[in-house]
Formats: C-alpha cells, sequence, structure tokens
C-alpha cells in the first residue's frame, strides 16, 4: 500500500472524528429526541461550539473529495513519489490540526492551516495532471 492511501485511511477515519463531534454537540444542545427522531423542524441556530464543528465538518467533508482524487489518482497512475508522500502528510497534518483550531475559534490562524491543506492538495493534483 503506498503512503498516500494510507494516509487517505486516515483521512477516513478523521472524517468520522468529524462526524462524531458535530453530531454530538448538536446533541447536546438539541438533545436526544431530537438525534433519534426524524430532525423534521426547525431547531433554531447552533450555539457557537456546535456551529464552529458542524462548519469544520462541512468543510472537510468538501476537500476530502479531493484528496481521495489526487492521492488514489497518484497511486493509480503510479505516479507516487516521496514528495507526494509528503504532500498528503501535510494534507493530513494540517487537517488534523485545522479541527481543534476551528473549535476553539481561532481565526485568521484556521484560514492559514486550512490554506496549507489545499497547497498539499494543489501540489499532488499537479503532479497527478501534469506529471
Amino acid at each position: 500500500m503506498t503512503s498516500e492511501l494510507y494516509i487517505l485511511g486516515l483521512g477516513a477515519a478523521l472524517l468520522i472524528v468529524h462526524v462524531l463531534l458535530a453530531v454530538h454537540y448538536k446533541t447536546k444542545q438539541f438533545g436526544l429526541e431530537w438525534n433519534m427522531g426524524a430532525r423534521d423542524g426547525d431547531t433554531g441556530e447552533l450555539n457557537d461550539i456546535a456551529g464552529r464543528l458542524e462548519r469544520a465538518s462541512e468543510n472537510f467533508k468538501e476537500s476530502f473529495p479531493l484528496a481521495i482524487v489526487a492521492f488514489a489518482g497518484l497511486t493509480l497512475a503510479d505516479k507516487t513519489t516521496d514528495l507526494t508522500a509528503i504532500a498528503a502528510m501535510v494534507w493530513l497534518g494540517a487537517r488534523v490540526v485545522y479541527l481543534p483550531i476551528y473549535w476553539a475559534g481561532v481565526e485568521k490562524i484556521r484560514t492559514l492551516i486550512w490554506a496549507v491543506s489545499m497547497l498539499a492538495l494543489v501540489f499532488a493534483l499537479g503532479v497527478l495532471l501534469i506529471g
């Protein structure tokens, strides 16, 4: 297995963490009945922490498909290198750090960390598409 595929597996585990944290804090706010119900109707706005965790989860869900295309694509095209493995590690490291930073409400640094993760993806996609 390539490092890139291994990192994607860890990324999938991180996705589970994102989803569980967001749902946990939404359940804390809206109650167990809401969680176990159909979740119909307007529940109102999320509190700050639940809202941040929901937005962080959505952000990860938006970028994870790009990571799958980039890193699985590199593996399938037999274009993996030490640099693409490093890009995968940088992407995952940035995404791991992003979650608690967003959770804590740290501004600006959160965006910088997101940018690092995106640069790693752009690099990997560049290698995939251009060589």
